[in-house]
């Protein structure tokens, strides 16, 4: 398959210190700089393994699971389907991604309104939409290898205690990627690209993420 870079949409979310966080922002130290009459510009940054558009592995919630150097690349690179759950209030539950058309992809990414409200806000809101533990069985169900969202968190606000969704789906090693920018994305399906940096043993990594049209 031949994917056409013109064409590529960069759902990644920009990494800088003023960026939509959980907590400590990432922090940049100059290191070497030209201005100061040094060689070359070096810069060190200090992030979080969750920072920006990141990959979940299992490992973030089961004890011994896959880390992300462990875990199966190959759910991150293949046809992927954008569901559109605009529609979606707070919860997103099997009845709605079923409504919004679930396919067969292995790769689900889930564009809420989160995208045009507080995935755009520098400042974490205590209300966002996310996925409901019956919407990830269903996922799993389905033989989802792969699913994203539009936020900080998969993770629906009702369940922010014991985390059912999270554990649902590391626990069957979906693969979760958060903090994608789907806001110009159509819903439709896609061939997906995703690289994580390969942090050795760890729960996650910040992953770019292209997506390619499918020529239907």
């Amino acid at each position: 398959m031949y994917l056409d870079p013109e064409k590529a949409i960069d759902i990644s979310v920009p990494i800088h210190p003023g960026m939509l966080h959980w907590g400590r922002r990432p922090e940049i130290e100059v290191v070497e700089s030209r201005s100061a009459g040094q060689p070359s510009n070096v810069s060190r940054w200090r992030i979080g393994a969750h920072t920006g558009t990141h990959i979940d592995a299992p490992a973030h919630f089961v004890d011994g699971g896959p880390t992300v150097d462990q875990a199966d690349l190959t759910a991150l690179f293949g046809p992927a389907r954008v569901l559109d759950l605009t529609f979606v209030r707070h919860s997103i539950t099997a009845a709605d991604l079923t409504k919004a058309g679930l396919g067969d992809e292995g790769r689900v990414l889930l564009k809420t309104t989160n995208s045009a409200t507080v995935l755009r806000s520098p400042w974490k809101s205590p209300h966002w939409v996310g996925l409901a533990p019956d919407g990830a069985q269903l996922l799993i169900e389905a033989g989802v290898k792969m699913a994203a969202i539009d936020y900080l968190s998969i993770e629906d606000t009702d369940h922010t205690t014991h985390w059912e969704t999270h554990q649902l789906l590391c626990g069957a090693g979906v693969l979760i990627l958060e903090v994608a920018d789907l806001l110009h994305t159509d819903p439709g399906v896609y061939y997906q690209v995703s690289q994580p940096i390969p942090l050795q043993g760890a729960e996650a990594a910040p992953a770019p993420t292209l997506l390619f049209p499918v020529d239907s």
